[in-house]
């Protein structure tokens, strides 16, 4: 990438070109972003899961879902992973567009961004000044939102049947609009797609058709991590429910219920997401719960103590803990209730005292009981990756995320 001039951005796109300013707007509008069951294969385990069923059936959404189990999906649409994408729109867009709130201004003097909200939707702009009298400006609709929020966002734009990501991107410890993750800044570049890969974990799923790779059926793309995702197709679930008499055999309910999975697959669901890194050996979306996720994606094998980055690879650091490698037993869902929005981590203590004693921490001599609901901020502490990389006015931003490696961090200090 090269710093934004007039031959930058006019590589990018077509401008005009007038006295000061001038627009230009293309986008269009999102339409809808081991042995189980007595199985000895990996068809047959998910055959038998899906009680004979195909796994590409019908997925059903989560509004029929919610006709059977309206809590659970009203509690789960409160999460991040329920949130991790959506269409743009005043109440899922974190960042303002109000005056003084809604530029930013690169590194490059002659390079602005500012972001507007209008009866045709919202747009971000690029203005460029070529000399003192004239400016090239390039405008990209938001369409799709990704990221719940938490952390941060950024946004993404379809150009007809391709999917672009915005150049410019929300922190939320910030409260403000910065470049996106991994864009130089004082560029403005509108044209890095976005791959099957992407959406893969940050939506449910889509109709992917290539070439080039970023292009969709823009009226397929399922946003959000839905019921689906982890639960396999459920149209025939939902037909078999719908007739009398009702299945009462686990076997015959033609649903994922990764609680019945093998430890390892149940590791897998969140692996697909969670695991870092990894050549994928099938197109994505190939890959559904009750499978074997080493058909799909192969993973680095790393030497014990190598460093891993602490984004996206939480099974993978979970994995290195003394913890799971004690235990058959062990998974995310050990501590995690995927379909709750859990932000305090003293809960998660309570899982760490059932097989270690509070009075065995070299702390308690000091703080005592003071420690009960401290063990999450000790052993798995918040650290800055080095994978989502934005910069704005000058300075480096990382987000911290949660380290899943379970040990002892002698720099680690109690809140």
């Amino acid at each position: 990438m090269i710093p934004v001039s007039e031959a930058t951005l006019a590589s990018c796109r077509p401008f005009t070109r007038t006295p000061r300013i001038f627009a230009m707007t293309a986008a269009i509008i999102l339409a809808s972003l081991g042995t189980a069951l007595g199985a000895t294969d990996d068809g047959s385990i998910l055959s038998s899961l899906l009680g004979g069923h195909s796994k590409d059936a019908a997925v059903a959404g989560d509004a029929a879902c919610s006709a059977c189990h309206q809590a659970k999906v009203h509690s789960f649409h409160e999460t991040a992973h329920f949130r991790t994408s959506s269409l743009a729109s005043a109440d899922d867009i974190h960042g303002k567009f109000t005056p003084g709130a809604s530029e930013l201004q690169t590194i490059n003097p002659a390079l602005k961004f500012t972001m507007e909200a209008n009866d045709r939707g919202f747009f971000q702009t690029a203005h460029m000044k070529s000399s003192p009298t004239e400016e090239l400006t390039r405008s990209e609709r938001f369409d799709i939102v990704v990221g719940s929020g938490r952390k941060g966002q950024t946004y993404l734009f379809w150009d007809n049947d391709q999917l672009f990501q915005l150049p410019i991107s929300y922190w939320t410890d910030l409260d403000g609009w910065v470049n996106s993750p991994g864009y130089l800044d004082g560029t403005a570049d509108f044209e890095r797609p976005i791959v099957p890969r992407c959406l893969e974990c940050h939506a449910t799923s889509h109709v992917n058709r290539p070439p080039p790779e970023n292009r969709y059926d823009p009226a397929s793309l399922v946003l959000g991590v839905t019921c689906e995702k982890c639960h396999g197709p459920g149209s025939e679930h939902i037909s078999r429910f719908q007739k009398s008499p009702r299945p009462t055999a686990p076997s015959d309910f033609a649903i994922i219920n990764p609680a019945r999975l093998s430890w390892s697959m149940q590791l897998d669901i969140c692996a697909l997401c969670h695991e870092g890194a990894g050549e994928s050996l099938q197109p994505a979306l190939s890959f559904k719960p009750g499978e074997d996720l080493r058909d799909y994606i192969a993973f680095a094998k790393l030497p014990p103590h190598a460093r891993v980055d602490v984004h996206a690879a939480q099974v993978q650091l979970l994995k290195m803990s003394r913890c799971f490698r004690s235990t058959t037993t062990l998974t995310c869902t050990t501590c995690h209730d995927v379909h709750l929005a859990q932000r305090d981590t003293a809960p998660f203590a309570a899982k760490c005292l059932a097989c270690h004693k509070v009075e065995n921490c070299g702390e308690f001599a000091k703080r005592g009981h003071s420690i009960d609901a401290k063990c999450i901020d000790c052993h798995m502490p918040l650290q800055e990756t080095g994978k989502i990389v934005s910069r704005v006015d000058g300075q480096t931003v990382r987000p911290k995320v949660r380290n899943h490696h379970i040990a002892v961090y002698p720099d680690s200090t109690l809140p």
